[in-house]
């Protein structure tokens, strides 16, 4: 099966899609990764679903990559006496660390490391912003603050601190748990949540040892103030909207999104754009307008995959979702403008061979009648070369290794195909040639490009470029034994 677009759909799996028949729907729809949101369900829910979409990649015979999407820490206030009270704009309100339920004067906020912190000045927003308050004084265990905007103040409501770097690690016991479960299971990434600085990152690598690449949602201030630090440290990169929409001001975020995908293009880093894409097809079998264009802005942008959330978890119409997703990366794609906003935004930064081959290969392919670049890989980097250059010709990322190629179920216009190792370069191109037949990219009149490495089967050996149409005869006369 192949796709005829190129960004990659991440789609969340939840109670509307646990079951073999609908997540192989969702796969035959569009979707390239699945995503298992560490924040809801047991372990046993999400081993469930990991073994249904391993069952759907063997009926299917393409590698499928399996997110894991780690909680972070949750800053919550306590209990009220009466569940609720109501805040107005002037009024006066503590929070503390006393155990006893609230009024309409304080609450309880058991989270000491947020005191230690603040200082008189700061904001805090409760309930997703939706209240946000002015802290007048604090100290080790209180905050005397003033409501700026008001709003109804209720049992167990989420805290953001927008203005300070907290004392937290990314990781909290429950994350750590997750991730060696996830680790054991064998999802392929790992999206850390709570991300402030590079060393969170480095900790949760640490604890992954390998096993799955690590994920950075920038989701706080402090993580877009440190983005080239993190960025260097992992993996990938999520651009989680909804918690940076909360913490800075709205109209600040399309602009962070675009610096965003764009350096993570310029390293080579797959990047995912996230957060109420098609909020309304939760309860619509259509989107609107506006979320169209939201995903297709992303599109533009070059990022490598967009995602569901509670569209494919929780909602309705869960299929048609990727399916809209579907149609529009397909028209966004297809529209002369894409390719111009593409190629104006290529940045060469080139300092290895593998960068040289792959951008020859790119050139190569967009001046000649090339119909796809085949990129034999070991460890998924030169593949993640190929697609930086966003070429106009598909990709075919071809490993013996199927773990790499599931990783790079989440780079941008990858199509993956598991090979057998290589013992001499005639067995690449004929390798290259049958994939580039099988998944329809070219018939046998018809050329490729291949690139691969010598030594065969080691990482970082990329050195070779070459032509070849995709009749094994001519591959053969060409290179005898």
């Amino acid at each position: 099966m192949r796709r005829h677009r190129n960004v990659k759909i991440v789609a969340t799996l939840g109670p509307a899609s646990s079951d073999y028949d609908t997540i192989r729907a969702l796969f035959d729809a569009g979707a390239d990764v699945f995503r298992l949101n560490m924040s809801h369900g047991s372990h046993e829910d999400h081993k469930a679903r990991y073994d249904i979409i391993r069952k759907v990649e063997a009926d299917t015979g393409r590698p499928i990559a399996v997110l894991g999407d780690l909680q972070g820490p949750k800053l919550r206030v306590g209990q009220f006496t009466a569940g609720a009270h109501d805040l107005e704009e002037g009024d006066r309100f503590r929070f503390d660390l006393e155990d006893k339920p609230g009024d309409s004067a304080r609450v309880q906020l058991p989270h000491p490391e947020i005191f230690a912190a603040l200082e008189p000045g700061a904001s805090l927003l409760v309930n997703d912003g939706k209240i946000r308050l002015r802290v007048d004084a604090c100290g080790a265990d209180h905050a005397d603050c003033t409501v700026i905007v008001g709003g109804t103040i209720s049992d167990r409501k989420g805290v953001n601190v927008p203005d300070v770097v907290l004392p937290l690690a990314a990781l909290s016991d429950k994350d750590r748990e997750d991730l060696e479960f996830a680790c054991q299971l064998g999802v392929d990434w790992l999206a850390l949540s709570f991300v402030q600085r590079p060393e969170d990152m480095k900790e949760a690598r640490e604890l992954a040892k390998g096993r799955a690449a690590v994920l950075a949602k920038i989701e706080k201030p402090a993580a877009v103030r440190a983005f080239q630090e993190i960025l260097a440290v992992s993996d990938g990169i999520m651009v989680a909207r909804g918690d940076l929409g909360v913490e800075l001001p709205v109209q600040s975020v399309p602009p962070i999104q675009k610096r965003l995908v764009r350096a993570c293009r310029t390293a080579a880093k797959p990047v995912i754009v996230a957060t109420q894409m098609l909020e309304s097809m939760i309860e619509s079998p259509v989107p609107t307008r506006a979320e169209v264009s939201d995903v297709a802005n992303a599109i533009y942008e070059g990022a490598d995959a967009v995602m569901l959330s509670a569209e494919s978890a929780a909602g309705q119409y869960p299929v048609e979702a990727v399916q809209t997703m579907d149609h529009v990366a397909r028209s966004v794609e297809s529209d002369p403008t894409y390719r111009e906003v593409i190629e104006a935004s290529r940045k060469a930064d080139r300092k290895t061979v593998a960068d040289g081959i792959v951008a020859a290969a790119r050139e190569i392919a967009e001046t000649t009648d090339i119909k796809a670049i085949c990129a034999h890989t070991q460890s998924g980097t030169t593949v993640s070369l190929v697609a930086r250059e966003r070429p106009r010709t598909p990709i075919i990322a071809m490993s013996p290794i199927t773990r790499v190629l599931r990783r790079l179920c989440l780079t941008w216009g990858t199509h993956c195909v598991v090979t057998d190792p290589l013992s001499r370069f005639r067995e690449a191109v004929i390798g290259a040639a049958r994939a580039a037949r099988d998944f329809g990219f070219a018939d046998e009149t018809q050329q490729i490009v291949i690139t691969a490495g010598v030594p065969f089967n080691t990482t970082g050996t990329t050195n070779i470029l070459r032509v070849a149409t995709c009749d094994e005869r001519l591959i053969y006369r060409a290179d005898p034994e």
